[in-house]
């Protein structure tokens, strides 16, 4: 039996909560290692494993993944979520490329200060509703398919279902004008795998508190 893909990254979402949303839906269970003192952050790098000096880290199929974008490509085409060609593939990668321009607008904004973040998150929620909302609603309405890509359960869902629930974290009506957004979310969020990652005490972190930004500051000292 193969041991269980392990994560090595803060006790937060950051970088890798995508990695663990698409995990999840894929059904893979996953162990994780979190890093809470800059002396184990130290280790991997002194221990080679830290590519570029930077985590999220997976330990899986006897290699060392780093960089998120990679990490996701490797999972996505490993558990059938990338599409059937090269076609399918380029617009999953083009709408998972814009929802993770969102989700790191929401990730950077936690670092702000009071009156940063506050001013950060309305900016946030205003573009969600005009940059990509808006786009995501005009491709489900142009194809009239459940799924944005082949009409089948792909990454970009597993991303754009995280996506909307994280920006309903700063806005609950971000979806009152996207009637078949709010169709995708609940449709999405009652595939099995994804039901269970949306439970309580599932491996799904909580928004970042002032604790979770000192110790990532702290360990990578800036």
């Amino acid at each position: 039996m193969a041991a269980k893909p392990k994560l090595y990254y803060f006790r937060g979402r950051g970088r890798m909560e995508s990695i663990r949303w698409l995990l999840a839906a894929a059904g893979v269970e996953f162990e994780e290692e979190f890093l809470e003192k800059r002396e184990q952050y130290e280790k991997l790098e002194k221990d080679g494993h830290l590519l570029f000096g930077q985590v999220p880290l997976v330990e899986m199929d006897g290699m060392m993944l780093t960089q998120t974008r990679a990490i996701l490509s490797y999972l996505a085409a490993k558990y059938n979520l990338y599409g059937k060609d090269l076609k399918e593939r380029l617009r999953i990668d083009m709408y998972v490329d814009g929802t993770l321009d969102l989700l790191t607008m929401i990730a950077q904004a936690r670092f702000k200060s009071p009156e940063e973040k506050e001013e950060n998150f309305a900016l946030i929620v205003k573009k969600a509703k005009t940059r990509y909302l808006q786009v995501f609603e005009k491709i489900l309405k142009d194809h009239g398919e459940d799924f944005l890509v082949g009409n089948k359960f792909s990454w970009a869902d597993v991303q754009l279902i995280e996506a909307i629930l994280m920006v309903e974290e700063l806005s609950a009506s971000v979806l009152s004008d996207f009637p078949l957004l709010k169709a995708f979310k609940t449709r999405i969020s009652d595939i099995s795998t994804i039901k269970k990652f949306l439970q309580p005490g599932s491996q799904r972190k909580p928004p970042p508190d002032q604790h979770y930004v000192d110790v990532v500051r702290h360990i990578l000292q800036f």
